[in-house]
């Protein structure tokens, strides 16, 4: 198997999913995660022609930045997402064709999990973190108890109807990592908009920490 790629060290872990973006407005939106302390950035490929956003922002943010995609579902969209420059792959769910891909295009990786089944064989597959999703569903208790049985070196992240208002919680149960979607971003929010949440989203995971 191609060397996996490890989950990158960045200073807050905070993944920006952008569902719905389109490539007219990803840059102005992006410069506002940026300048808000955002490193890690999403497409999702249900969004409008989302390998154009993501060739952009690679081209703009790329040497600051992990961008790339989410909601991939299919080794042929994953190549597509590494040859518009996209270097993070996100995904619902656990498909070994998808991650084999990604790692042979040496992406990093970030499949969906929900069960310890899930969890263990992602890990196996050599997924560099993985997706508790729904988190809200979860909770942290829920992706607490998974923990004990997964490797300790192991990239949690908890993504789906986490927000700024309910960090506290998830930090406190040992998790580090997070999606923010609607909390963040919806179609149609100005730059202004999402940079004002987004320094909100960053000030809640600062002070939760601290906590």
């Amino acid at each position: 198997m191609t060397d996996l790629v490890a989950w990158p060290k960045v200073k807050r872990s905070l993944v920006a999913i952008l569902r719905g973006i389109r490539p007219d407005e990803a840059e102005a939106v992006v410069d506002a995660l940026v300048e808000s302390g955002f490193e890690l950035i999403e497409v999702p490929l249900n969004s409008p022609e989302p390998f154009a956003s993501i060739e952009r922002l690679d081209r703009r943010f790329g040497k600051d930045c992990l961008i790339g995609a989410g909601t991939v579902l299919s080794a042929d969209d994953c190549a597509r997402v590494a040859d518009a420059g996209g270097r993070l792959m996100v995904a619902p769910n656990v498909d070994a064709e998808v991650l084999a891909m990604a790692h042979a295009r040496h992406m990093v990786t970030m499949p969906g999990v929900f069960s310890p089944t899930e969890a263990l064989l992602a890990v196996r597959c050599g997924a560099s973190a993985l997706k508790f999703f729904p988190a809200s569903v979860l909770g942290p208790s829920g992706i607490a108890a998974q923990l004990a049985v997964l490797p300790k070196d192991t990239v949690v992240g908890a993504v789906g109807g986490v927000s700024d208002k309910n960090l506290g919680p998830y930090v406190a149960a040992g998790i580090r990592t997070f999606g923010l979607g609607s909390s963040l971003y919806r179609p149609g929010m100005t730059a202004a908009e999402v940079r004002e949440r987004a320094l909100l989203s960053v000030r809640a995971y600062d002070e939760a920490l601290v906590g």
